[in-house]
């Protein structure tokens, strides 16, 4: 286990690095053991912080608290809202990239590598908080139909995805928040373009491909993808996209058909694909490559049609790869937020609101979490051993929960061994 190892190191070391907001006041907890502490909630995937509190520490002078997660004092739940609320979200932001290019440095994300050896990262926002009493200053509001105001919290989320690839791991996450001195409400559009431009150079290395819905599919989030070193592969709808359209009225694409499946799930895919069209009307529009997909079954119902607008070339002989490529951005919907939301990390949950950054600075670190498990998936032996034991993902943290409840573990090594295997882990003197 030396990855998760060395990343809840350096996480405890981020986490002591910390602003604490007593100044000089009673410290009985150091701010490493409050970010930690909640953390292990999410890595435990526990639905509440009092419980997995008195799992973990119940009746007990040493715990899994301590040998696990390094704490060297546990504080109490309140504690933990009260000390990080007001803490900077992007202070975490340094460790999805490390985590991100340790897999890369160990070969763990060749799997994940398409078109020629580039990674791709999907785009989306999500909701995760709604309340029409409880809200804090960056709480975004809208009026609902009876006319009470409603606040909520979303987030712009990356996420590394690959066709045909079970995994996804997130990077980094961008707040759309009310901003000082704007006149408009934060959109998505605008959160895309900040977190490209505070985290395009540093994702420049995996050779990225950004993928998203139409929203993105503009010139100014196009722009800034190439400004950072990216390339886009972005759904683009005809009734968004007037300009491109008219420019393929009257001409006849070229043209490539394949057929995928057996029986009931055979398919007849059809490709057609454009270069060098304007992405709007205007002298300075951004040229870019069209392609499209239309699938179909033998009788000819069509099942799915898509469109796309990309700046990387488009062949003959990469159009089938390109566009199975751009439908990977459901992954960021189907295995990100779905799992964070329906599969144990409990995303709409609401752990805590605070009055300033805690809401974010919580969902961070469940993020941080998933980012963990995620490694752990891809290039941890002992768990991916204990995956595969268990089954499910759901059986894997009901396992871990429960044996932590009632024993003691020296390490994680300790502690997957006996998942792995089923058998009796050595106890620590």
């Amino acid at each position: 286990m030396k990855l998760l190892g060395g990343h809840l190191e350096r996480l405890r070391a981020c986490f002591a690095g910390l602003p604490d907001p007593r100044r000089g006041r009673n410290r009985r907890y150091a701010m490493a053991d409050v970010a930690m502490a909640a953390l292990s909630v999410f890595f435990m995937q526990s639905p509440s912080f009092l419980a997995h509190q008195r799992a973990l520490a119940e009746g007990r002078t040493r715990s899994n608290a301590h040998t696990l997660f390094g704490l060297a004092r546990i504080p109490c739940d309140n504690h933990i809202r009260q000390l990080l609320d007001g803490v900077p979200t992007a202070h975490f932001d340094d460790e999805f990239h490390a985590i991100a290019a340790d897999l890369d440095a160990h070969g763990a994300l060749a799997s994940m590598r398409r078109l020629d050896g580039r990674l791709l990262v999907a785009l989306d926002g999500t909701e995760f908080f709604r309340s029409r009493s409880i809200h804090c200053p960056h709480c975004a509001t809208r009026k609902r139909s009876d006319g009470a105001t409603e606040h909520f919290h979303q987030m712009l989320a990356a996420t590394l995805v690959a066709p045909g690839h079970a995994r996804t791991l997130p990077l980094p996450p961008e707040f759309v928040a009310p901003r000082d001195g704007a006149a408009k409400q934060d959109c998505e559009r605008e959160a895309a373009k900040r977190w490209l431009q505070r985290h395009g150079t540093r994702c420049a290395p995996l050779r990225p491909v950004y993928l998203g819905d139409d929203l993105y599919a503009c010139q100014p989030v196009c722009r800034a993808m190439l400004d950072s070193g990216g390339d886009f592969l972005l759904t683009a709808k005809p009734a968004s996209h007037k300009t491109l359209c008219e420019h393929l009225d009257g001409i006849r694409p070229p043209t490539r058909r394949a057929t995928a499946g057996a029986g009931a799930r055979r398919r007849i895919h059809r490709y057609r694909w454009m270069t060098d069209l304007p992405i709007r009307d205007g002298d300075d529009a951004l040229r870019v490559n069209w392609l499209e997909i239309t699938s179909a079954r033998p009788d000819g119902t069509v099942t799915h049609r898509g469109t796309f607008v990309t700046s990387l070339d488009v062949d003959r002989d990469n159009v089938a790869e390109l566009a199975d490529c751009a439908r990977a951005r459901w992954k960021i919907e189907n295995e990100t937020f779905n799992v964070l939301k329906q599969h144990g990390y409990h995303l709409k949950h609401n752990f805590g609101h605070g009055n300033d950054t805690l809401a974010g600075v919580l969902v961070v670190l469940n993020l941080l979490a998933f980012s963990l498990h995620s490694a752990c998936e891809l290039a941890e032996t002992l768990w991916q051993s204990a995956r595969r034991r268990l089954g499910t993902r759901r059986r894997l943290f009901e396992h871990l929960r429960t044996v932590t409840e009632y024993r003691l573990f020296p390490d994680w090594n300790n502690l997957l061994s006996l998942l792995a295997t089923g058998g009796t882990a050595a106890q620590p003197p």
